[in-house]
């Protein structure tokens, strides 16, 4: 709740504001049932014309400064959920932001996406209803109850055991259907998870032929959820009937118990109406309140998942020390003994790697699938911390350095080529805004995409749809690899970066790497010996360990992995 309220401080006034024209509507409608009971006593009994006009001219003004209340609360309300939410939407995202992959991974993308949506609406509701009719509600309801007392005490001791009875009721329920909303929402995740996967994968899952599964796998998610939501919907559903028997059976005895006064003379017949108006305002009341009820748990739920987020806490701790130039004294890039295990993975993921990088060496990197490839690369820009060992980059301890200057001396190249909506030139400039049209070109030039960009209407303000959907698998790749070759990093990492590439245009990109002016450190993960034969070292991975160190030839000579890999790539020559 309080970390609630943090969201709402720059909003304090409207905060306030908000009920507080509430309960001045309330206040003026509590008159009403008296001067309609006025209307009827002093009115029509006694004929009065005069008077009847002049009390339905109060009545007319009372709903004409009831609605201006009314509107502006509602308005001071709106703008005090929607800032709130906004605050909270933005502040979960920045700490989004500052989590790793590990728990990233762990938490799960689904899960994220349903937490900045569908929970922050929840919450926004929760905090409109609850500004405009938390308040009002309940004094609408004590202040019939307080007004009845007025007119009869006999009469308003009804009044006192039907809000008994009704708050047992409301509160029964919001205890009750607390946890099942937020097992709805857990729910929600998963159907979302579901339909991400679905729609990520729709390819594979059309060629495999396997859409009547998935669509069984949905429907079975999609069932357990509906049922659950009708479990709690059933058990909010009685709030309102139960309102109306404890109400109607309240009003029954309200009617017999002021007849019968109406008979002794004790009560006037424009008394009873008034009583039973105020009971009628008790009832359209608590149906509010309890239709408030429901959204208030929904939202409390909500926002305890949005909690749950903001309580965990990154377990990287950034460093203090600015980025430092390569220099050529100190390894570029120096792995000691490092070994790596993922969250939950159980054996090491890399195991004692050791190696150095020198200043504007080439590192290959190769082995079978899941042999720590990416894992081991992923460790250089500290997307993941080292389990084991060290680490360092120009004889630093990577964790040493801050995350801005750390990436700033590292261009990645992810084995998944992602491109942003917008133009070719918001993409290649995303992770160097003041770039200059000469380094856009030479990056164009290098990663061979300067051939296709030049066949596009606009060039560089070109379109690129969302992921890059109106490009092809090649095209993405090499706009990816310009946009990390853009910013001229020290340490440029390729993560298996022209898988979709053919051999010609990978043996250009290479050698245009090669030749570049500014020699960076280079990382080439890939599954291609012909793609890493030239590099000044390569690492042979196997399960995790280092199977192989050195040039091509002498790995062909020493390592049998290495050997095989190639063997399978080329035919071998005839004696």
């Amino acid at each position: 709740m309080k970390k609630l309220l943090y969201f709402m401080k720059d909003y304090k006034k409207e905060s306030v504001l908000a009920p507080l024209f509430k309960m001045l509507e309330a206040f003026f409608e509590l008159f009403v049932p008296l001067v309609v009971a006025s209307i009827i006593d002093d009115g029509i009994i006694l004929k009065n014309q005069s008077h009847i006009i002049k009390m339905c001219l109060l009545l007319l003004l009372l709903a004409a400064v009831g609605l201006t209340c009314s509107i502006t609360a509602q308005y001071f309300a709106a703008k005090s959920a929607v800032g709130a939410a906004t605050g909270i939407r933005y502040e979960l995202f920045t700490h989004i932001q500052t989590l790793g992959y590990e728990e990233m991974d762990t938490i799960g993308t689904s899960t994220l996406i349903t937490r900045m949506t569908s929970d922050i609406n929840q919450v926004q509701n929760g905090i409109n209803l609850v500004l405009r009719l938390f308040l009002r509600s309940p004094f609408i309801v004590f202040g019939a109850m307080i007004m009845a007392f007025t007119i009869d005490v006999k009469a308003a001791m009804i009044f006192v055991v039907a809000i008994i009875l009704l708050s047992i009721v409301v509160f029964g329920v919001m205890f009750i259907t607390k946890p099942l909303y937020k097992k709805v929402q857990a729910g929600l995740d998963t159907i979302l998870g579901t339909t991400r996967e679905n729609l990520t994968g729709v390819r594979v899952i059309r060629a495999f032929h396997q859409e009547q599964a998935e669509y069984e796998k949905f429907f079975s998610q999609n069932e357990q959820l509906t049922l659950l939501q009708k479990l709690a919907g059933k058990i909010s559903g009685l709030t309102n009937p139960l309102t109306f028997v404890i109400i109607n059976f309240a009003i029954l005895v309200l009617i017999h118990t002021g007849a019968v006064r109406v008979s002794l003379g004790t009560l006037s017949q424009g008394q009873v109406v008034a009583l039973y108006n105020y009971m009628s305002q008790i009832l359209v009341e608590l149906i509010k309140l309890a239709n408030l009820i429901i959204s208030v748990t929904r939202a409390m739920a909500c926002f305890n998942r949005i909690q749950d987020v903001f309580s965990i806490e990154p377990s990287m701790k950034e460093g203090n020390e600015k980025s430092t130039n390569i220099r050529n004294d100190v390894p570029a890039v120096e792995f000691k003994n490092v070994s790596f295990t993922y969250a939950g993975g159980g054996d090491h993921a890399i195991e004692n790697i050791s190696f150095k990088a020198m200043a504007g060496q080439t590192i290959g990197i190769i082995g079978g699938t899941g042999s720590g490839k990416s894992t081991l690369v992923n460790l250089i820009p500290r997307f993941y911390d080292a389990t084991e060992g060290e680490i360092d980059i120009a004889g630093e301890n990577v964790r040493e350095y801050t995350y801005e200057s750390l990436r700033k001396m590292i261009s990645v190249v992810p084995q998944k080529a992602q491109l942003f909506a917008g133009t070719i030139r918001d993409n290649l400039m995303f992770g160097c805004p003041d770039a200059t049209e000469e380094q856009i070109e030479e990056a164009l030039v290098i990663s061979q995409a300067k051939e296709f960009v030049d066949t596009k209407e606009g060039r560089l303000d070109a379109v690129v749809e969302q992921g890059g959907k109106n490009l092809s698998g090649g095209q993405r790749q090499r706009l990816t690899l310009a946009r990390a070759l853009v910013p001229q990093s020290d340490i440029l990492i390729m993560d298996d970066s022209a898988s979709a590439l053919d051999y010609a245009t990978d043996a250009k990109l290479r050698k245009a790497i090669q030749n570049m002016k500014r020699k960076p450190t280079v990382f080439i993960v890939s599954q291609r010996t012909s793609s890493i034969q030239d590099a000044d070292s390569i690492l042979v991975l196997d399960d995790g360990k280092i199977a192989g160190k050195g040039t091509h030839e002498e790995l062909i000579a020493s390592c049998d992995i290495y050997r095989e890999i190639y063997e399978t790539q080329f035919k071998k020559e005839e004696a």
